[in-house]
């Protein structure tokens, strides 16, 4: 029987990977909803491609360039995914990017047996409500980011008390070898990832290890494990995506080529899948690992500072590098602005005083914090 399957985030590249491991299986897989927020004519070509029973977006203008089009095809459009009824999804793929992605994650989970979640934003934000969630509906998780992934496949059925340390790898970014004026990147320099085809505010995020200072973040919400227990390393070849070494001497590192369709599609097929690419580098490139320092990356003190590093902290960091990223992505900071002014404003008495004062007990105060993160930067 075919598996139902839900897109959050259909027209992103993550959604765009998925679905063309789904058209190559199509025996085994049925697309009933598919999701976008501005791109309605690559939306309009998948629903043509896979039919789905539902398109989901809270975009008023994208609603009215496909409404004409989902009526004639007999595709429901919804703007509140609390309107589905009587569905339940074998799989959704949650990957809306940035904090927009967290309520309809939230929203989903309870029409889902399975749900992979490639939006960090959401889980650093939200990660209490969605595990809160995926307990109260019995549904599963698997993180599909290549990092995470990893670690997931690597601790499996191991107690966490033998676990040293776990290194998440990095590939430095498209700055890493070369000599270069930071403050005179450009956005078109900053979004070419060496080894990832990637959406633009990640590829960023990559280039100033942002994108790892958040997965650390990630990574010791969904594995219950101290921030202490994880370490950033330099992997410019992006072969080797996590290492896990345990106290009695024996390290295990998982290696894949670096193509995202290869964690979706063992996600979606529970590590069963049967890859035809046989092609391997591990076999034709050195592996190097580096240590990166603060004058290259000073994103990594983040990771330090003690005082920010819980909940609140987690939102500010999460919330104030997505805005940073736009606007260096529209040209009105550089891109050293990103983390100069994210590290400025976390120091910051309004910013210590807000942490004092306040605590996460409801999903109302991720916004409200999400809105006060805006006005600091007013």
């Amino acid at each position: 029987m075919k598996k139902k399957i839900c897109i959050l985030g259909s027209t992103g590249s993550i959604g765009i990977s998925t679905l063309d491991i789904v058209y190559k299986n199509k025996k085994d897989f049925s697309v009933l909803l598919l999701s976008g927020n501005t791109n309605y004519k690559l939306l309009i070509s998948q629903a043509i491609r896979f039919k789905p029973k539902y398109i989901y977006s809270n975009n008023f203008f994208l609603i009215e360039k496909i409404k004409y089009y989902c009526k004639n095809n007999k595709i429901i459009i919804i703007n509140d995914l609390n309107l589905l009824k009587k569905i339940k999804f074998d799989i959704t793929i949650s990957a809306i990017s940035g904090i927009a992605g967290l309520l309809p994650t939230l929203n989903i989970i309870k029409y889902s047996k399975k749900i992979l979640i490639a939006n960090k934003e959401s889980i650093i934000c939200g990660w209490r409500f969605i595990s809160k969630e995926l307990k109260k509906n019995n549904c599963s998780f698997s993180p599909i980011d290549s990092e995470h992934f990893s670690i997931s496949n690597l601790i499996k059925n191991k107690n966490k008390n033998t676990i040293k340390k776990i290194y998440l790898t990095a590939s430095g970014g498209p700055f890493f070898v070369k000599v270069i004026n930071l403050k005179k990147v450009t956005p078109d320099q900053a979004v070419k990832h060496p080894n990832w085809k990637m959406g633009k505010k990640i590829s960023i995020d990559s280039a100033n290890l942002m994108n790892k200072i958040l997965e650390v973040i990630e990574a010791s919400l969904i594995f219950n494990l101290p921030l202490n227990k994880f370490k950033i390393i330099i992997h410019p070849q992006s072969l080797i995506h996590a290492i896990v070494e345990f106290r009695n001497g024996l390290s295990s590192m998982l290696y894949h080529n670096n193509d995202m369709k290869i964690p979706i599609a063992n996600s979606l097929y529970n590590n069963f899948y049967i890859h035809k690419e046989v092609s391997n580098k591990f076999f034709s490139k050195n592996l190097s690992f580096y240590n990166p320092t603060i004058d290259k990356f000073p994103s990594i003190k983040i990771l330090s500072q003690k005082k920010i590093l819980n909940e609140i902290g987690y939102i500010l960091i999460t919330v104030l590098n997505e805005i940073l990223v736009e606007r260096f992505l529209n040209n009105r900071i550089l891109f050293t602005d990103i983390v100069y002014k994210l590290l400025e404003i976390l120091k910051s008495k309004v910013v210590i005083n807000y942490l004092k004062n306040n605590k996460i007990r409801h999903i109302n105060d991720v916004y409200n914090t999400y809105n006060f993160s805006r006005s600091l930067l007013n």
